[in-house]
């Protein structure tokens, strides 16, 4: 296992395709995704291809693995690990992501989702969506403290249209 990112790595070795959906390989939807449209098949698919993308060009890797974070979804060491998208039932031009990091303690789920919605809702990304809000998943021991500073950061840039420097805080006693 490399420490080391390796950008275009072609060890697929236990992967799957990006086109393909495997519902066993992807977490099952929390409750941040609980009663909208969870995208499945090739909507899942489509939008995640889009993901890989975007985290190739703005670095968004998982150091422990060394890949793209979107690979996690196509790990399946890592069955319940990743993201899983829906529409928003009240506004369909906000798509929920919901990160599962691999174990409850993982020390890079703030980073990791932060950077998440940095990268998805940054001036030049393409996609169909106005805003993608980014939680994690409550199995994490963090995940309350991390979802507030996501909130606070989502709010930040729904009331500026701007995402503040990575040396800012949405909320001054975060040390993030």
């Amino acid at each position: 296992m490399s420490l080391i990112p390796r950008p275009g790595s072609n060890d697929d070795d236990g992967f799957d395709d990006y086109d393909a959906f495997v519902p066993e390989h992807v977490p099952e939807p929390g409750p941040f995704l609980d009663g909208h449209d969870v995208l499945e098949g090739r909507d899942h698919t489509a939008f995640h291809r889009l993901t890989r993308q975007l985290f190739e060009e703005r670095t968004v890797y998982d150091v422990t693995f060394g890949y793209n974070l979107a690979r996690l979804n196509l790990d399946a060491r890592h069955p319940n690990a990743g993201y899983r998208y829906a529409v928003d039932a009240d506004d369909s031009n906000v798509l929920r992501a919901e990160f599962t990091p691999t174990t409850e303690f993982c020390p890079q789920s703030d980073t990791l989702a932060t950077a998440s919605f940095r990268a998805w809702n940054a001036d030049d990304a393409t996609h169909e969506f106005d805003l993608v809000r980014v939680r994690v998943a409550p199995m994490h021991g963090a995940s309350t403290r991390i979802n507030a500073r996501l909130t606070d950061l989502e709010s930040t840039y729904q009331e500026t249209g701007e995402i503040p420097d990575e040396g800012e805080s949405a909320d001054a006693s975060s040390p993030f």
